[in-house]
């Protein structure tokens, strides 16, 4: 169970994160939300598909690690074995709540901390603040990773929403064997129409262009070819 607190230097001026790698402490993901401005660092390593969140019944980009639940085919023992981490598995476990300003009343972005996380320590890790108050470069880092979700987030409703309106997002299956005694079927997620995509107009594919879309939608494409790594990764798993 999460302990959200609002962060402060006060309450929390001992602070440390353990910033190693594991399933211990929480990377056994199977696939991970990421936002437009890290596709191209996402799209070396990772697939990229979309997925309809239940609860909101909105799509989202996210960089694909294994075919199941608690499956991530990065990890090893210690380390996760990728040149890049999305900056939503980065930032855990902070993550942007929203404080009441009391001079405006106007609702304003704060960051808090989930004091259960398996991170949390005040003997080990990495310091979130200096012996004085102030932020450690750390610290500076989060926020940073924050602001960029915060914003990229938006961007990537924008994203969705057009490739929405364009007809260009369908459901896929993958099937394969992994060996002779194991098979994967993977369903529940979505990819770009290619089909679609080649029968747009003109004004169309300048509109997408226009809004740095286009060059995302190929950049999708390609990260395809990382399946073909993820499907070795796993066979590589059972041997």
């Amino acid at each position: 169970m999460s302990n959200n607190a609002l962060l402060n230097n006060v309450t929390h001026k001992d602070l440390k994160i353990i910033t190693a790698r594991g399933a211990a402490y929480g990377d056994d993901l199977w696939h991970a939300t990421i936002v437009p401005r890290e596709f191209r660092q996402v799209a070396a390593t990772y697939p990229i598909v979309f997925r309809k969140i239940a609860a909101t019944n909105q799509f989202e980009a996210v960089a694909l690690f294994g075919f199941a639940a608690k499956e991530n085919l990065f990890l090893d023992a210690n380390s996760w074995q990728a040149d890049y981490i999305p900056l939503s598995v980065e930032r855990i476990p902070f993550m942007i709540g929203q404080a009441t300003d009391r001079i405006t009343g106007e609702q304003q972005p704060v960051i808090h901390i989930d004091m259960e996380h398996p991170r949390i320590s005040f003997s080990e890790g990495t310091s979130v603040f200096l012996e004085h108050g102030g932020n450690t470069p750390y610290l500076e880092r989060i926020n940073s990773i924050l602001a960029e979700l915060m914003g990229g987030l938006n961007s990537g409703k924008r994203f969705v929403d057009i490739l929405l309106a364009e007809d260009l997002l369908e459901p896929f299956t993958l099937k394969f064997a992994v060996d002779s005694q194991h098979s994967i079927e993977l369903n529940g997620f979505y990819t770009i129409n290619e089909d679609t995509l080649r029968s747009l107009n003109g004004e169309q594919l300048s509109r997408l262009h226009n809004q740095n879309f286009l060059e995302l939608i190929y950049m999708v494409i390609a990260s395809l070819s990382n399946i073909g790594k993820l499907i070795r990764k796993k066979q590589n798993s059972l041997r």
